[in-house]
């Protein structure tokens, strides 16, 4: 499997200029290749293939595109048809998609090397590498971790952020364990996850991690942005205050990142089986009225990290149809209606009270382990729908600030 190594770069101005003049030559190819592209018969459109071809006819056209590896150029033209072949993907399972977008200035914001055309040097000191490129020069960057060797790296990438901060991206290689075989699962060494809004996940095993508070984070954001709007855009003061807002931005954004990280990863480790609802979010963005809070969670990246996370560490991570988990009750089945602000599950047939969230979770585990097959699971009979009130009870919590690393989300 591919894994993607991400470090801190530090260009020099003239390197970074340079770099900067390169990435918006190579939106320029990308745009010339989009248009090339579109311009052909629908059943006779170029291949990869066939616009590396036709860069040679380019370069000699349009003198600007020589300017830049050929190497870089080629990887530019290719990521057209990744790009293609991602929105026939998304075109076959049902969302509506249009053409790729004209790319306006600032808005290709990377060049990538693939095979060729770039160097790893790991001679600069013990607290820096650099990366040298081909036409653009040599680029510090902060080895925060072991730096990849040359032959290993199958793809470089060089970003400039929005907050004007540069980063490189290594594409490696990586060893993909053996999950597990279902047979020889222990049901103790599985997890079902709920996902929530008052608490971000909780277990099957009534662990419930509370939600990141980001108040100050976003108040900050607001005041940045109040700024921003009271300049003249387009002037100094104003681009020294977007990115002002872009790291005020990002500040969030890493935050819940690394947030997500540290749970997923202590999930994947800890269990050999994590079973987890499959949300829409989507749609439930566009109607609820807590969609901020929803979108604050960013639920689908934490799903996709899970899933990576686990063919990373060889863990199962199972995706279960979430209707019903709420309503099911995990002794007997029946299904109890009940309003958002009713936080305990109380069973009319069988007299069954527990916590809300923990009862779905239970669900949760119960239908992942059904589809791995592990163990005897419940049986996943029609189950009886009825209205029952219930009354909320507290449950243990573990606050967010308290999941620092991976491993010890309780500590």
């Amino acid at each position: 499997m591919d894994l993607t190594l991400r470090f801190r770069a530090y260009p020099d101005e003239d390197t970074a200029s340079e770099a900067w003049r390169h990435i918006d030559i190579h939106r320029q190819i990308r745009n010339h290749a989009v248009r090339d592209y579109y311009r052909a018969p629908r059943n006779d459109r170029p291949s990869a293939y066939d616009q590396h071809r036709k860069l040679t006819e380019w370069k000699q056209r349009w003198s600007i595109f020589a300017g830049v590896s050929a190497h870089a150029a080629q990887q530019t033209v290719s990521q057209i048809q990744k790009d293609q072949k991602t929105l026939k993907e998304h075109r076959k399972n049902g969302r509506k998609t249009g053409r790729l977008k004209w790319q306006g200035a600032g808005e290709f914001r990377s060049v990538a090397y693939q095979s060729e055309g770039f160097n790893v040097n790991h001679t600069t000191g013990h607290d820096f590498g650099t990366l040298t490129l081909s036409k653009i020069g040599d680029v510090p960057i902060r080895a925060h971790r072991d730096l990849p060797e040359t032959e290993n790296v199958k793809r470089a990438i060089l970003k400039k952020e929005r907050t004007g901060a540069w980063a490189v991206c290594f594409v490696v290689e990586g060893e993909q364990p053996e999950k597990p075989d279902p047979d020889e699962i222990d049901p103790a060494d599985c997890i079902g996850v709920d996902l929530g809004i008052q608490s971000y996940i909780h277990t099957s095993d009534d662990l419930s991690v509370e939600c990141l508070d980001l108040s100050d984070e976003y108040d900050q954001y607001a005041r940045e942005q109040r700024s921003l709007d009271r300049k003249q855009r387009g002037s100094a003061n104003w681009e020294e205050q977007r990115r002002k807002v872009a790291k005020a931005k990002r500040r969030i954004r890493w935050k819940v990142l690394d947030f997500q990280h540290k749970l997923s990863t202590w999930l994947v480790k800890e269990y050999d089986v994590v079973a987890v609802e499959d949300l829409d979010v989507k749609p439930m963005l566009e109607t609820s009225q807590s969609a901020k809070n929803k979108q604050d969670a960013a639920w689908s990246r934490f799903l996709d990290l899970l899933e990576y996370k686990g063919d990373l560490y060889g863990t199962h991570v199972v995706r279960v149809d979430a209707r019903g988990t709420t309503k099911e009750c995990n002794e007997c089945g029946v299904e109890t209606s009940k309003p958002l602000w009713v936080r305990e599950h109380s069973c009319p047939a069988c007299g069954h009270t527990e916590d809300r969230d923990l009862n779905a979770a239970k669900n949760i585990l119960d239908r992942g382990l059904n589809s791995l097959h592990v163990g005897p699971g419940r049986s996943e009979s029609m189950p009886v729908e009825t209205v029952l009130p219930a009354f909320a009870r507290h449950s243990g919590r573990v606050d967010a600030k308290h999941v620092v690393e991976a491993g010890s989300p309780a500590t």
